[in-house]
């Protein structure tokens, strides 16, 4: 009888390790599984912030080719102006 009750002891011990070690392990992989989420989470946010950021810059870029295009035909209408009005004066000089 006092053999079956220690072996019966130590399968109770057996079970109690197991089921500690279970513990761990489980607490473990949850532990790892949210810094994987974690680092999942950051690097999206680092992807959108980088994709923000290009589209930005883009906007930027096409804004300043619309500035400088404005700017160069604002140019040639005042260089056509000069060249009507320089033509104008010069058909008025040969008229007097």
């Amino acid at each position: 009888m006092l053999a079956n009750d220690g072996q019966s002891a130590q399968r109770q011990a057996t079970r109690v390790e197991t089921a500690e070690a279970r513990k761990i392990r489980t607490a473990e992989r949850k532990y790892s599984n949210r810094v994987t989420a974690e680092l999942r989470d950051a690097q999206r946010a680092a992807e959108k912030a980088r994709q923000a950021h290009a589209v930005t810059e883009e906007r930027a870029r096409r804004d300043a080719e619309r500035v400088a295009q404005a700017e160069a035909d604002a140019a040639l209408k005042q260089n056509q102006k000069a060249a009507r009005d320089s033509k104008y004066a010069a058909r008025k000089a040969r008229q007097k």
